[in-house]
């Protein structure tokens, strides 16, 4: 591992064009600089692990910013040259257009900006908000979680119904705007830590109270599905997940987009709280999803449900969950909170209804000013 001092290969990228964002709007940080000089160097009295300028870039590809109203923004780099990836503009560009932006209905990440290649570059770059991974900070009741599984349903279905497949639903491509939660803003780089990195940062409030928006980002996989081109097939595979039984037929024939994208959504669900599967471990009560996310991720792509299916029978099952169920506590399977944290918890949660805040936090959008 390189030294704090020296930019990794993809952190000298962000460093070239550090001039190039600035011209148009974007500050990076001071590690971004090209006549950068690290703080800890200049001062060796200074610990660089106890250093802003010492956090590198958690994934090459995109980077956080500072626009010109002071709010930390994500900038992501696309080589418009390679295959698939030349969609993630106009699809972005689609889904937040001012008619399909106000859809409360539409989770696809907006595009804040594009910004054209540089001079000689294939290179274009997409300013998107700054989200945060689904899961943090982590849900504290299985409501929470069932607010999440219907925003992602409804932002899948919302897709479809415009005629869009998203290609890549896989856990990392499930955001949450979650910066309320905060008292201060995690460091872009080091989530454990305020942005001045002088101290951890501290969570205000649950979903419970605050509830969140959730998105889906990343369309350098999906594409445009016509009506009149159905049944959408593609060659496979693609995207981040390897278990979609139709990718290891003989012969590997063409598959139909829509059925893998629900495949890959309930097996999300399956990896990530009904079963468990590597790093994700199985949640505690969440059995009344496994019969939805069998069918979703049936061996047999024509008998699958489709995302209008899955939405209108997702609405039924949560229907039937009583306030127990819902205000239960999110952990592993196998693990139960004890003593005081089981007190503080169901006291809390008690409190939450007897003020009539409900056990499903679902996300309103603000209203309109125009």
């Amino acid at each position: 591992m390189l030294p704090p001092e020296k930019l990794l290969l993809k952190e000298i990228f962000w460093r070239d064009h550090y001039i190039y964002l600035k011209e148009r709007g974007y500050t990076l940080r001071d590690r971004f600089h090209p006549d950068w000089v690290p703080s800890w160097i200049k001062d060796p009295s200074k610990n660089a692990d106890d250093c802003e300028d010492s956090r590198r870039v958690l994934r090459g590809q995109v980077i956080d910013a500072v626009n010109a109203d002071g709010r930390v923004v994500i900038i992501k780099d696309l080589e418009l040259n390679t295959k698939f990836i030349r969609e993630d503009i106009p699809i972005g560009k689609h889904f937040s257009s001012p008619d399909l932006a106000k859809n409360p209905k539409n989770h696809c990440i907006p595009i804040l900006d594009v910004l054209d290649p540089p001079e000689g570059s294939q290179t274009a770059f997409l300013v998107m908000p700054r989200l945060f991974e689904f899961v943090y900070p982590s849900f504290e009741t299985i409501g929470e979680a069932v607010e999440f599984f219907r925003q992602i349903f409804e932002g899948l279905e919302f897709m479809h119904a415009n005629n869009v497949a998203h290609g890549d639903c896989k856990w990392d491509n499930f955001m949450a705007d979650a910066e309320s939660l905060f008292l201060t803003p995690p460091h872009p780089a080091d989530l454990r830590m305020r942005c001045d990195l002088q101290g951890r940062v501290s969570i205000t409030g649950s979903r419970t109270r605050k509830p969140i928006r959730y998105f889906l980002i990343d369309f350098g996989l999906s594409e445009f599905c016509p009506p009149e081109d159905a049944p959408h097939l593609r060659d496979p595979p693609w995207g981040g997940d390897d278990t979609v039984p139709e990718f290891s037929l003989p012969g590997a024939p063409p598959c139909e987009l829509y059925a893998v994208d629900i495949y890959c959504m309930g097996h999300f669900i399956q990896e990530h709280f009904t079963d468990g599967r590597g790093h994700a471990s199985a949640k505690q009560g969440f059995g009344f999803m496994r019969e939805l996310v069998d069918d979703m991720t049936n061996s047999d792509p024509l008998k699958r449900p489709s995302m209008a299916e899955v939405v209108s029978r997702f609405e039924v099952i949560i229907t039937g969950l009583d306030n127990k169920t819902l205000r239960a506590p999110f952990v592993d399977v196998g693990r139960e909170l004890q003593g005081m944290d089981a007190l503080r918890h169901w006291f809390k949660h008690s409190l939450y209804r007897l003020r009539g805040i409900p056990a499903i936090p679902r996300y309103v959008p603000p209203r309109s000013l125009s």
